[in-house]
């Protein structure tokens, strides 16, 4: 995330965005975690999702919007947006066994 460094990404374990098949998905990172609402597009020929989403930080109700597109097969690339906050561009991966390996 270009608005915060990996140690505090993964304060409260891996950061991680998911999307699942039914238009639903969840996003770690710092103290905040949240559910997303997401609907498929397509941009410039490539493949992505847009999303809102709801959660806490901290225990103080958050929410906001994002996006990601597929930029190679294995990588996304995207924004993430809280409502009237902060906001950081994101490029993710897949988690691999290695990193499972690397949680405390």
């Amino acid at each position: 995330m270009s608005a915060w460094d990996r140690e505090a990404i993964d304060l409260d374990g891996p950061g991680f965005i998911e999307f699942a098949t039914d238009q639903t998905g969840q996003v770690r990172f710092i103290a905040v975690t949240g559910w997303l609402d997401c609907r498929g597009i397509e941009r410039d020929g490539s493949p992505g999702v847009e999303f809102t989403w709801d959660g806490v930080d901290e225990g103080d109700q958050v929410s906001g919007r994002g996006w990601a597109l597929l930029v190679d097969d294995n990588t996304l690339e995207g924004h993430l947006f809280f409502h009237l906050g902060d906001e950081s561009s994101f490029r993710a991966k897949p988690f691999t066994s290695a990193d499972e390996l690397d949680e405390p």
